[in-house]
């Protein structure tokens, strides 16, 4: 398990300096950062930090609206598995109004 956030990340999670995230208090930011925007080197990262099952927890109860229409259902139905109904497409894609 990776200790560290590698320097590669810093462009992915630009709102903060790596040098002050924490795997553990950030995660919900890590995560969803990572998802919507990393590459697929970034993801084995990810997933080689935290387990599956906190990536689809976080993914699935933490809405996070910062994803592209594609990306999310690639996130949601290919790298998770999660075909769960009750998400909502417009809690989680950028350019899809809250209130649909």
């Amino acid at each position: 398990m990776h200790s560290y956030i590698p320097p590669r990340l810093q462009s992915i999670l630009w709102s903060c300096s790596i040098n002050n995230l924490r795997l553990d208090a950030d995660k919900t930011y890590i995560i969803h950062q990572v998802l919507a925007y990393g590459d697929l080197k970034d993801l084995k990262w990810l997933f080689t930090v935290y387990p599956q099952s906190t990536i689809e927890q976080i993914f699935t109860s933490v809405p996070y609206k910062d994803y592209r229409r594609s990306r999310y259902y690639f996130v949601k139905d290919f790298i998770l598995g999660t075909r769960q109904p009750t998400l909502s497409e417009s809690a989680y894609v950028k350019n899809i109004p809250r209130n649909t």
